[in-house]
């Protein structure tokens, strides 16, 4: 493997100045919700301004849940103490962590350099190189949320995008894990280098397996799209084509099952 000379670290960003305090969200305001801990602490640290309010599991103590509210009061940002079975019904589901954020739905996305800057642990991404089917993007996302990835990123030409279908196929996947768009994937990737990610695209021709590839440090899955995979300039701006081992007969896996073998290997790896 090449030797790793980018930086592993980046300075954090100061926090924003406190702000005043905001009123509930009325009922004619458009909104969303978005929970889990990566998604609500990412918004509070780089657009606390969407932010209505933060509902909070009364029974959560722990550090995570205290560095969230320490957040929240240097933002002035009203949380709202709540309980279990109330978060299940806001959000249908029990993934939530014990957090659920109601923000301005007209409010603008997160940028790569927003989640680069707020990460508190080696980066996950899954980069999707021009993904056609809104059902295989759907699919992607709940295998990157299952993950624990920190940002699905794709191309906004040329790609699906978040339409009504892949948020249905996600179920709720679309709102806990930061989907970005960006008009340069080359680009993208360069700065997830420079950032020190280190970028493995994958590739069926590859020598190397998904297996013995270190995984341990910040890293970028890049998967191509269906039947072309990887377009040239994004294969080339990889720093290792790295492949999945096929023992049967069929040549290729579906893109979400293929996201879901390469971002589980590295969660094996970091977990010793």
């Amino acid at each position: 493997m090449p030797s790793r000379q980018r930086p592993r670290s980046r300075p954090r960003l100061p926090l924003p100045a406190p702000r005043r305090k905001r009123k509930p969200v009325s009922e004619t305001a458009s909104s969303r919700l978005i929970y889990g801990f990566h998604a609500v602490l990412a918004k509070l640290r780089h657009d606390p301004e969407a932010i209505f309010e933060i509902y909070v599991d009364a029974k959560r103590t722990d550090p995570r849940a205290r560095d969230l509210l320490r957040h929240a009061e240097q933002l002035a940002t009203r949380v709202v103490p709540s309980d279990g079975e109330r978060l299940d019904r806001m959000v249908g589901t029990r993934r939530h962590q014990g957090v659920v954020a109601r923000i301005d739905g007209r409010r603008k996305e997160l940028k790569l350099a927003d989640v680069l800057d707020g990460l508190d642990e080696p980066a996950l991404f899954l980069v999707l190189d021009g993904i056609q089917d809104p059902h295989n993007l759907g699919a992607c996302l709940r295998v990157a949320d299952a993950a624990g990835a920190h940002a699905v990123i794709a191309p906004k030409d040329k790609a699906v995008g978040l339409n009504a279908t892949a948020v249905k196929v996600a179920s709720g996947a679309a709102d806990t894990v930061p989907y970005i768009t960006v008009t340069n994937l080359a680009r993208a990737l360069r700065e997830m280098q420079d950032a020190g990610v280190w970028v493995l695209g994958a590739a069926g021709e590859a020598q190397k397996s998904i297996y013995t590839v270190d995984q341990k440090g910040p890293i970028a899955w890049v998967l191509g799209a269906e039947g072309d995979g990887l377009r040239r300039l994004t294969r080339d701006t990889c720093d290792e084509l790295v492949s999945i081992p096929m023992y049967g007969t069929v040549e290729s896996l579906n893109v979400s099952v293929a996201s879901g073998l390469c971002l589980f290997e590295a969660r094996r790896q970091r977990a010793g």
